[in-house]
């Protein structure tokens, strides 16, 4: 089964302003970001599209990835698409900042991106979500 819900890390090593598709220009301070997304036709080949540096822009993570680096990446593999009961459990219990409007057009959430100023991965509280 390769289907499932993923997570991205990415660092941004310095503040930047980027154009995100239809939700126009947004300022990103430098850290940590995680973003949480699902793929219930190819886990493996979505990561692998995230992980490229080809490719054409349609997410909201294409745009941000343009400037952030990748510094790994988590999953769970369901047949169910939990991506907004996971990204709700990244900010709530690790106490992310959400970065409202991002990667939710699709939902009725508020966000799917959140912003640490530290490493999440560091933290047990991020990897017993994803453990």
């Amino acid at each position: 089964m390769d289907r499932g819900t993923y997570c991205i890390v990415m660092k941004l090593d310095r503040p930047t302003s980027i154009v995100i598709g239809r939700l126009g220009r947004e300022f990103f301070p430098h850290g940590y970001y995680v973003y949480v997304g699902s793929a219930l036709n190819g886990l493996t080949r979505r990561l692998a599209r995230h992980l490229s540096q080809l490719k054409k822009k349609h997410w909201h993570a294409d745009y941000l990835l343009e400037y952030a680096k990748i510094v790994g990446t988590r999953r769970i593999h369901s047949v169910e698409k939990r991506e907004c009961a996971l990204s709700e459990e990244v900010g709530r219990i690790c106490h992310g900042i959400p970065i409202e409007g991002f990667g939710s057009s699709d939902c009725r959430c508020s966000t799917h991106l959140y912003f640490f100023p530290e490493n999440p991965l560091s933290s047990p509280r991020f990897e017993r979500i994803w453990g």
